[in-house]
């Protein structure tokens, strides 16, 4: 939090008072350069602490979809770069070059939902058939009202995120795992057992989503044990259950199903204009 009061206060004092702050680039914003120098350099430089999705972890916070940090121009956030944050554990990454610094800001960019049209290997029909059967994806996670209840609904997931990051997701779903994604087992007095998520929990109480979609609302009195692994729920072999072009074209499905849904809004928001 305290990184990200120091971002605004950097922002302001670029900015003159009462100045609206532009997102868009102008001519002496940073410019667009190599996306894969780009995804290697955030993926080795800034993960660690926001995650691979630039959504927040254990050390840093939340860059993508916090409007503190969407509002700050381009060469706003090119200066936190190049400075870094005083007395935070954000540094200074001048040492990369502004060539560098100017890509990770597109990257960021891509990340946040301004994305630079690419063509991805792959199909989406294939995919949503992967989605839906061979991938067994469907089992836990919903798209468009179809599907389960026990993951999160991917209709929207690959808004804010490159196809990279989606493959990582998929692939290696133990990295950066969020504590609220953990696996947990709760075993009872009584000898039954438990293992899901952890929607809710307090000194006296836990709501525990199992994966057939049932919430069960635990007494802490009732709980002889809880463990809480350090692994997703999600499966972690489908970089052997699928082939190189089925992740593809799994990939390639959640990106056009959220391009989708993009387009559909906008069309829905300019209807509701006129």
């Amino acid at each position: 939090m305290a990184a990200l009061t120091l971002m605004l206060v950097l922002a302001a004092a670029a900015a003159p008072a009462g100045q609206k702050r532009k997102v868009t680039a102008s001519p002496d914003s940073p410019k667009r350069n190599d996306p894969t120098l780009a995804q290697q350099t955030f993926a080795t430089r800034c993960a660690g602490c926001h995650g691979l999705d630039g959504k927040g972890a254990e050390r840093a916070p939340d860059i993508v979809t916090r409007p503190a940090v969407r509002q700050l121009s381009d060469l706003q956030l090119l200066s936190v770069l190049q400075k870094g944050v005083p007395q935070t554990s954000m540094p200074a990454f001048s040492y990369l070059g502004d060539d560098v610094l100017r890509s990770l800001v597109v990257h960021l960019r891509t990340l946040q939902g301004n994305r630079v049209a690419v063509t991805l290997p792959g199909d989406a029909k294939r995919g949503r058939e992967i989605f839906f059967e061979k991938g067994e994806c469907s089992q836990c996670h919903m798209i468009r009202g179809e599907g389960g209840f026990f993951g999160s609904d991917l209709t929207q997931y690959a808004a804010s995120r490159a196809p990279e990051a989606i493959h990582d997701a998929i692939v290696y779903p133990n990295r950066d795992l969020a504590p609220l994604r953990r696996t947990v087992v709760a075993t009872l007095a009584d000898g039954r057992s438990f293992q899901g998520l952890t929607l809710n929990e307090d000194n006296f109480s836990m709501q525990l989503l199992t994966p057939d979609g049932v919430l069960h609302l635990l007494s802490k009195d009732s709980v002889a044990s809880l463990t809480y692994k350090n692994e997703s729920p999600m499966p972690a072999d489908y970089a052997t259950r699928l082939s190189k072009a089925e992740l593809d074209d799994l990939v390639k499905f959640l990106y056009s199903l959220a391009e989708n849904e993009s387009k559909a809004k906008q069309g829905r928001d300019h209807s509701h204009n006129e």
